[in-house]
């Protein structure tokens, strides 16, 4: 499977700024074109310093398939993470995977499962796969277009899903010279990577996107 690493087009609103938190933490915030909160947007820091997180990225990750939906919409893992599907429908579905951009499935750069329903009264119908290489990963079912999904694949340990308030924290973060990026799965525009400088002395920072994402189904 290629690299695929689309990231949110948008402008970050203000510099690194101090705030009253544990030292080394940053906290970033990822707003929509109407200035709302973004929930669910991935945040990716590429510190130069040496250093892992408090808390490493999933290396699995169980996403449902029920009422016609992906649950979670949205998952973030580590390169190499299994992904375990599970089928919570009466009926059928199918898991079609492909490179986030990519318009037309490629077997050979995605994988497709095939789930029967759940019979009542019965255990619901589980398949596994690889996630592999880094990149948003587009999740589909041949049998009901409007189910859409997605993965995150990300080969730094540094990244993070915002939270219903736009916001992505990291903790003890190196101090140094460091890139960070910000992908949406609505945001179709890549951004440059920002350059950022850390400090011991914790910091925010503030991303708008140019849309505003697509409210999901509940």
């Amino acid at each position: 499977m290629a690299r695929w690493m689309m990231f949110a087009a948008g402008t970050v609103l203000a510099a690194l700024a101090p705030f009253a938190a544990s030292a080394g933490a940053l906290q970033v915030t990822v707003l929509d074109k109407e200035g709302k909160p973004v929930a669910d947007a991935v945040v990716v820091l590429r510190p130069v310093a040496a250093g892992a997180p408090v808390k490493p990225l999933p290396d699995h990750v169980t996403i449902n398939q029920e009422k016609m939906r992906f649950v979670p919409a949205v998952s973030l893992v580590a390169v190499g993470a299994k992904g375990t599907f599970t089928n919570n429908d009466p009926w059928e579905h199918h898991v079609r995977a492909s490179p986030a951009g990519v318009l037309n499935f490629d077997a050979g750069s995605g994988f497709e499962l095939r789930l029967d329903g759940k019979p009542e009264g019965k255990a619901a119908k589980s398949a596994e796969a690889v996630f592999d290489k880094a990149g948003p990963i587009l999740l589909g079912c041949h049998l009901h277009a409007s189910m859409r999904g997605h993965v995150y694949v990300s080969d730094s340990p540094w990244a993070a899903l915002t939270n219903g308030e736009g916001i992505a924290s990291f903790e003890r973060v190196p101090e140094g010279n460091a890139q960070m990026r910000v992908w949406q799965a609505d945001q179709l525009i890549d951004l440059p990577p920002e350059e950022l400088k850390l400090t011991a002395a914790p910091a925010k920072a503030s991303v708008q996107l140019t849309v505003v994402p697509k409210r999901r189904r509940i």
